[in-house]
């Protein structure tokens, strides 16, 4: 079994000493944010074939990834670095930082077990087009070497990421857009032509229908390079968690409203002061992220 930690929060950027429990445990639990249903997820070796991390920020959850890496467990870190404004991600570290950790985490555990996310791209006055383009070669031709694949994906602009934008939008006086499907196609096409001249397959996480002939579809929960960096095969049937996902069958251990970065375009929290509630009632000891108080 595969176990994503956590495309519903930033698991090793506030949460580590949680997770690091858990693994003393040798589960967790969590809780199905549609139907209430708590499962309890084994995380001992015998059941785990290898994590996959979501974050943008590593800090001191390396050594978590040290202690997973001697006992033998494979891992990946899908890690997001966009360096947009802080009105759009006010508790995101500085870019340069993170490039730094994701150049350390490659030095420790290979380019394999490391992937850029330039996700989502998001258009706004702030965010013109002409940024994404600079942005994407920059950091790309400062990852050379670290990684060899950057993940790209528009921004899903749901009923609480409108609400998001447009309050920070008023608050800070920046108009932005949800552009039209070519106009989107024809962006994402430059920027995966920028990421190619710098060693990097962009490919594009679940929306088929803004593919490209320069991109490919992503698959972000990867049993392939899980096993390049494992050493050995590791098998799991593709799943998907909607249309056009290609990604690996996985069960994921986090709980929406538990991050705190406060990305405006977040499709995962409601609000930033609802993430810090909960966070700041989380129980190292709780057996599970939803175990927070709202």
């Amino acid at each position: 079994m595969i176990i994503s930690a956590s495309y519903r929060t930033d698991i090793p950027a506030f949460h580590g000493a949680w997770f690091d429990k858990r693994l003393d445990a040798g589960f967790c639990t969590v809780r199905n944010p549609y139907s209430g249903t708590v499962t309890r997820i084994a995380l001992d070796a015998d059941a785990v074939d290898g994590f996959v991390f979501w974050t943008r920020r590593l800090g001191g959850f390396m050594d978590t990834l040290d202690r997973l890496a001697n006992q033998g467990c494979p891992f990946t870190i899908q890690f997001t670095v966009t360096g947009y404004p802080t009105v759009l991600e006010p508790a995101v570290i500085d870019w340069r930082r993170a490039i730094g950790e994701i150049q350390e985490a490659a030095a420790r555990y290979g380019p394999r077990a490391v992937v850029w996310r330039y996700d989502p791209v998001f258009l706004s006055e702030l965010t013109p087009k002409s940024l994404h383009v600079e942005r994407i070669a920059e950091i790309a031709d400062r990852l050379a070497g670290a990684t060899d694949e950057v993940v790209l994906s528009f921004a899903h602009i749901y009923r609480k990421t409108r609400r998001n934008t447009e309050r920070a939008a008023a608050k800070h006086r920046f108009a932005w857009s949800d552009p039209d499907p070519e106009e989107k196609r024809s962006l994402l096409s430059t920027l995966a032509k920028t990421a190619a001249q710098h060693g990097l397959k962009a490919t594009f996480c679940a929306q088929p229908d803004l593919l490209t002939p320069s991109l490919r579809p992503a698959r972000c929960i990867d049993a392939d390079r899980l096993s390049d960096v494992a050493g050995k095969r590791i098998t799991s049937s593709r799943k998907g968690n909607r249309s056009g996902c290609l990604c690996a069958d996985s069960r994921d251990i986090g709980a929406y409203d538990t991050c705190s970065h406060g990305c405006v375009y977040c499709y995962a929290v409601s609000s930033r002061d609802a993430a810090k509630r909960r966070i700041k009632g989380l129980s190292l000891d709780a057996e599970g992220l939803h175990a927070t108080g709202s």
